[in-house]
């Protein structure tokens, strides 16, 4: 079966201090964090791309990685998209507030993608590297899609202590599920710093072996319908009281979904160490953790060159 793997990747990336973060080069031929999801994905079996990016960064965006991706993937025979997040897409009827400059978040985000998705599909953040064992447990839960049953949906669950970063404090999405391993609700911990012991916010310890959301979900062609009603309800329940910060997020409208039955999200245990850009002093860091993994075997110096049509 076709599966997609969707990158949002029109973060404004304000904490990483000037220049688009996504876009930072951290492999040794000038690979950028993307480069490596998108091999990934593709060896685990995705055969489109869609990319989620804003107007004004297509140039840049074009140059440091999508027009080099697209003939990486026209002799794979992978198919590329793009998509375009923007602040005026919103409901019928409804007016961008005065004084509104950012998009409206991960939901808005994929749901820039409407019509371009017809099949099972994985969203992930641009900016974050998740190891190759996610790819794989997502990739095989899509496989498993059946139109009769169309909340089904999955997410990659990473250990906590695998997401820490030795820069500063934390947001992560802590997962609370039943015996079955199904997502029953998503605890959104800010705060969360590295300690001796594991992790804590403010003093108080965090089992570092939670699980965490870390926004790389499986999720269902039908689901985007679904986040389309959304996002009409966010509009007229939650704008007004906060119209300049408003955010229709993805894990809290899958939340919300949770909270009344109307989705079940089986969450996938991943062991990989997760690392991003969040601030600029991480990007040191994950140069060096790369250049690791290619020293161990894990990927070649020339990226998709072990990727064979």
């Amino acid at each position: 079966m076709k599966t997609a793997l969707v990158i949002m990747a029109a973060g404004i990336g304000s904490r990483f201090g000037g220049g688009i973060k996504q876009l930072a080069a951290v492999g040794p031929n000038g690979e950028i964090i993307m480069d490596y999801s998108i091999h990934d994905a593709i060896e685990a079996g995705f055969d489109k791309i869609v990319f989620i990016i804003r107007h004004d960064i297509e140039e840049a965006f074009k140059e440091a990685i999508g027009n080099r991706i697209e003939g990486i993937c026209a002799s794979l025979g992978v198919e590329i998209a793009y998509a375009y997040q923007a602040l005026d897409n919103i409901p019928a009827g409804y007016k961008v507030p005065e004084g509104r400059s950012k998009p409206w978040g991960t939901g808005q985000a994929v749901l820039a993608c409407k019509g371009l998705l017809k099949e099972p599909f994985a969203v992930i953040n641009a900016d974050d590297y998740y190891g190759k064992e996610a790819f794989v447990q997502i990739h095989d839960f899509l496989q498993g899609y059946d139109p009769a049953h169309p909340n089904n949906l999955s997410m990659a669950g990473f250990v906590l202590k695998n997401t820490l970063s030795d820069n500063g404090a934390v947001t992560r999405g802590i997962c609370q599920m039943n015996a079955d391993g199904y997502l029953t609700d998503v605890v959104e911990t800010s705060g969360i710093e590295k300690t001796a012991d594991g992790a804590a916010v403010e003093g108080r310890p965090v089992d570092p072996d939670s699980l965490v959301s870390m926004n790389f979900w499986g999720l269902t062609p039908e689901f985007v319908e679904v986040l389309d009603k959304g996002f009409e309800e966010f509009f007229r329940c939650t704008v007004d009281s906060n119209p300049l910060k408003a955010e229709y997020l993805l894990p809290i409208y899958i939340g919300e979904l949770l909270e009344h039955n109307a989705v079940s999200v089986k969450v996938l245990p991943t062991h990989d160490k997760w690392f991003g850009v969040t601030y600029q002093e991480d990007k040191p860091v994950v140069i060096e953790s790369f250049a690791k993994l290619i020293q161990a075997g894990v990927y070649r110096s020339d990226l998709f060159s072990d990727l064979k049509k």
